[in-house]
C-alpha cells in the first residue's frame, strides 16, 4: 500500500463510518459508538503511519473544468500536515475512547458518535486539501458537523441558541474566507498551495487584501475578535465535544490555515494579525477569571490561547544565528505550530478532566459546588494537576517550550507585545489554579460532590495518555528531534524560535509564582468567589467586560438587524408578493378575460377571426405595417 491509498484509507474511513451509522445504526447505539471508535483508532494508527514514515508526497486528479478555470481535488502531505493530522488523529482517539464512558446512558449516542466521524473526516480533509477551494469544501463541513455536536442536547434551548450562534458567527467569517479565495485566485491565477508559492517568486504583484480576507475565516474558526462569541456559548454541547473541537482540532484549523498561506502574507497583514490575536488573549484571560462554569473557564481559557498562536504567526519572520551563521526562519509558523501542538495535548486534558469531574459529580459543572475531589478522584486530579501546570509553563512540561517560544518571538520583534503576552500568562496561572483548587480542595460543597467518584477505564485511560504528552510533548531541539518527534516534522519545527540562559526560567517561574500566589491570596475553597467578595469593583468590572460583545451583538440583532428584517418582509409583502406579482396576475387576468370573451362558440366568427389573423401576418412578414 503507498502514501496515498493509505491518507485516502484516513481520510475516507470516518465517513464510511458516519454513513453507516447514519442508515443502519440510529437505534444501535452501544454498536455505533464502537463502530466509530474502532474508525478512530484506524485514523490515528494511519495518520502517525503517514507522518513517521517519512515520506511527503503531492497527489491530485481533475474533478472539473469550466473554460481555463480547472478545479483538482488532490492532497498535499508535507510536515506541517503530517503534524497537524498526528494531533487530530490522537486526540481525536482519546475523545472517542473517553466518549464510550462518557455518554454510555445517553439515548441518542448513536447520532452523537455519527457526528464525531462526520467531523473527524471533514477536520482530516482541511488538513490534507492542497489548494483553497477544496480546504472551503472541507472547512464548511466542520462548521455543519460542529452544529450537530453542539446541538447534541436539541431539547435544551440554551443548546439550540448555541449551536445556532456557533453557525452564523462562523457563516460571518466564512463569507470573508471565500472572498479571499476568489481574490487569490483573480490576483495570482492559482489557488493550489504547490502553485503560489511558483507565482510570487515569478514576480507577482503582492495584495494585503488577499490574506485580510482569508483571515477572515481564521477568526470565525479560531475564535477571534470580535467574531469570538460563539465559543463560550458552545460548551452547551457534550464534554468530549469541547475536548475534540474547542480545545484541539477545530478551533486549530484556523491557525493551520494561515501556516498554510503563509507565503501570501504582507508586513501590513501580519501586523493586523498580531494585534487581533494579542487583543484576544488579553481580553479571554481577564473573562476567565469571573467564571464559575468549569467548562467556561476552559473555553475561555482556549480562545486567550488560540490569542497567543494567532499572535505568534502575525510576529512573522526572525533572524537566528545558529553555528556561526545567520538565517531567516518563518519564526511565526514555527512558534504557532509548536503551541498549537502543546496546546491540543494539555487542553484535551483539561477539558477530558473536567467531563469526567462533572460526570462524577452527575453534572455539576459549578466549581464553587464541588470541592474535596482530590481524594474521590484521584486519577483526575493527578492527570488535570499537571495539565494546569503544563498551561501556566511551569519548567520542563510541554507548555513551558511552546510559551517561552511566543514570549522570545515577542521580545526580539514588539516589545509592547511581549509586555502584554506576559502579563496574560500571569493571568492565565491565576485563573488555572482558581479553578483547580476551588474544584478540588476544601470539603464538598454539594450532595454531587459529596457522591463524586471515579469513571471507568475508557474515561481514565485517555487523561493517562494525555498527561504523558503534556509532559514529554514539547522537547525538541533545532532540528526537530525530541521525546516524541524523531525529527519527522523538522520542517516545522526548525523554524521554532528557541531562547536559551537562565532567564528563561526565572522568567516562567516568576510568571507561574506571581499568578498562582495570587490565586491562592484571593481565593479558599468555598461557596464564594474571593475577587466578588475581596475586590468586589474588579469583579463587576470584569463581569461588565465579558458581557459587553454579548450586549452590543444582542443590541445590533435585536435594534438594527431585526428592524432591517421586518423592512425587507413589509416591502416583499407590498412590492413583490403584492405589486408585481399579483399586479402582473392581474393584467395577465385581464387579457384572459378578453381572450375569454372571444369564445362565443360560433364556427362563423371563429373563420373571421383566423382570416383577420392571416392577414396582419401576411402584411409583417411583407414589411406593410
Amino acid at each position: 500500500m503507498d502514501s496515498t491509498q493509505l491518507a485516502l484509507i484516513t481520510l475516507l474511513t470516518p465517513l464510511a463510518t458516519a454513513a453507516v451509522i447514519a442508515v443502519f445504526l440510529r437505534k444501535a447505539g452501544a454498536l455505533a459508538s464502537y463502530l466509530s471508535t474502532a474508525a478512530a483508532a484506524v485514523v490515528a494508527v494511519t495518520s502517525l503511519m503517514l507522518a513517521y514514515q517519512g515520506h511527503r508526497f503531492d497527489a491530485s486528479a481533475e474533478w472539473f473544468t469550466f473554460g481555463e478555470f480547472t478545479l483538482t481535488l488532490g492532497i498535499k502531505f508535507d510536515d506541517l500536515a503530517a503534524l497537524m493530522l498526528t494531533i487530530v488523529g490522537v486526540v481525536g482517539f482519546c475523545v472517542h475512547l473517553f466518549s464510550l464512558g462518557y455518554m454510555k446512558d445517553d439515548g441518542y449516542r448513536a447520532r452523537f458518535f455519527g457526528g464525531l466521524s462526520i467531523f473527524m473526516f471533514s477536520m482530516i480533509g482541511i488538513v490534507l486539501a492542497d489548494n483553497l477551494f477544496m480546504m472551503f469544501v472541507f472547512w464548511e463541513l466542520v462548521g455543519f458537523s460542529s452544529y450537530l455536536l453542539i446541538n447534541h442536547y436539541c431539547l435544551k434551548q440554551s443548546a439550540a441558541d448555541a449551536s445556532k450562534k456557533a453557525f452564523i458567527v462562523n457563516r460571518v467569517g466564512d463569507f470573508g474566507f471565500l472572498i479571499g479565495i476568489l481574490l487569490c485566485y483573480w490576483n495570482y491565477g492559482t489557488v493550489d498551495l504547490n502553485e503560489l508559492p511558483v507565482v510570487i517568486a515569478g514576480g507577482a504583484m503582492m495584495s494585503i487584501w488577499v490574506p485580510l480576507f482569508l483571515f477572515c475565516g481564521a477568526m470565525g474558526k479560531s475564535a477571534q475578535m470580535p467574531l469570538h462569541i460563539w465559543l463560550p456559548d458552545a460548551m452547551e454541547g457534550p464534554t468530549p465535544v469541547s475536548a475534540l473541537i474547542h480545545a484541539a482540532t477545530m478551533v486549530a484549523a484556523g491557525i493551520y490555515m494561515l501556516c498554510r498561506i503563509e507565503i501570501l502574507m504582507v508586513a501590513d497583514a501580519l501586523n493586523v494579525i498580531m494585534w487581533i490575536g494579542t487583543a484576544t488573549a488579553l481580553y479571554a484571560a481577564l473573562c476567565a477569571i469571573v467564571q464559575s462554569d468549569i467548562k467556561k473557564v476552559l473555553a475561555y481559557s482556549t480562545l486567550s490561547q488560540l490569542g497567543y498562536m494567532v499572535a505568534a504567526f502575525g510576529l512573522g519572520s526572525l533572524v537566528v544565528e545558529h553555528d556561526g551563521h545567520e538565517t531567516l526562519i518563518a519564526a511565526g509558523v514555527g512558534a504557532a505550530m509548536f503551541h498549537l501542538t502543546t496546546h491540543a495535548f494539555f487542553k484535551a486534558l483539561l477539558f477530558l478532566g473536567s467531563g469526567s469531574v462533572i460526570h462524577g459529580c452527575h453534572h455539576e459543572q459549578n466549581i464553587f459546588k464541588m470541592g474535596g475531589l482530590s481524594k474521590k478522584m484521584p486519577i483526575t486530579f493527578l492527570t488535570m494537576t499537571i495539565g494546569v501546570l503544563a498551561i501556566a509553563g511551569l519548567p520542563f512540561l510541554s507548555g513551558f517550550y511552546s510559551k517561552d517560544s511566543i514570549l522570545h518571538l515577542a521580545q526580539e520583534k514588539n516589545s509592547i507585545v511581549f509586555g502584554i503576552l506576559v502579563f496574560t500568562a500571569v493571568l492565565t496561572s491565576f485563573y488555572m489554579v482558581r479553578m483547580w483548587r476551588i474544584t478540588f480542595f476544601g470539603e464538598a460543597r454539594s450532595d454531587e460532590a459529596k457522591q463524586a467518584h471515579e469513571g471507568g477505564f475508557t474515561m481514565t485511560l485517555p487523561l493517562i495518555v494525555l498527561a504523558v504528552l503534556s509532559i514529554v510533548g514539547g522537547y525538541t531541539d533545532h532540528h526537530g528531534h525530541g521525546l516524541i518527534y524523531d525529527g519527522a516534522f523538522a520542517e516545522v519545527w526548525s523554524n521554532i524560535p528557541h531562547a536559551t540562559g537562565a532567564s528563561v526560567f526565572i522568567m516562567s517561574l516568576a510568571i507561574l509564582g506571581i499568578g498562582a500566589g495570587l490565586a491562592f491570596a484571593l481565593y479558599k475553597p468555598g461557596t464564594s468567589d474571593g475577587l466578588a467578595t475581596k475586590v468586589p469593583a474588579a469583579f463587576i468590572g470584569l463581569t461588565a467586560l465579558k458581557e459587553s460583545f454579548d450586549k452590543a451583538y444582542n443590541y445590533y440583532v435585536t435594534k438594527v438587524q431585526d428592524r432591517f428584517a421586518m423592512l425587507l418582509n413589509f416591502l416583499e409583502q407590498i412590492l413583490l408578493a403584492g405589486l408585481i406579482i399579483r399586479g402582473l396576475a392581474g393584467v395577465v387576468g385581464l387579457f384572459g378575460l378578453g381572450a375569454r370573451a372571444l369564445h362565443v362558440g360560433s364556427l362563423h366568427a371563429y373563420v373571421y377571426w383566423f382570416l383577420l389573423g392571416a392577414v396582419l401576418l401576411w402584411g409583417f412578414a411583407g414589411g406593410l405595417f
